[in-house]
């Protein structure tokens, strides 16, 4: 193993060792290269700690749509407020993940489509 190789391999390691697994995968479209996740607070940063690891482009579309939720409310009881926030970061992290369904279902109606034109010719 080379130094390029070397420093490629440690830099692996340690973003694995960050990431808590050697398999990540990201939950919503399936990326799986380590070089592309981040931790992504549900309920956003400031009111839980609670991550999930996500890929670079879900984290941004996540972190983008947090930006509509409610802004912080100093009179709202916290517990409430980030239970709140919790199930409205869930809700857009569902809503990635049926629109990548969607697209799967489509997909392979298409090549089921292809398959039985191919098998018929």
């Amino acid at each position: 193993m080379d130094k390029i190789e070397l420093a490629r391999e440690r830099r692996k390691q340690r973003r694995l060792e960050v990431l808590g697994t050697n398999n990540p995968i990201c939950g919503t479209c399936g990326e799986n290269r380590w070089q592309c996740f981040e931790q992504h607070h549900v309920a956003d940063y400031a009111r839980d700690d609670t991550t999930v690891r996500e890929c670079y482009n879900c984290h941004r579309i996540l972190s983008d749509n947090q930006r509509d939720h409610p802004s912080f409310n100093a009179a709202a009881d916290p517990l409430l407020d980030r239970i709140g926030h919790f199930l409205l970061g869930l809700v857009d992290m569902l809503r990635l993940i049926v629109d990548k369904l969607h697209q799967f279902g489509m997909q392979l109606i298409e090549r089921a489509a292809i398959g039985m034109g191919e098998a018929q010719a």
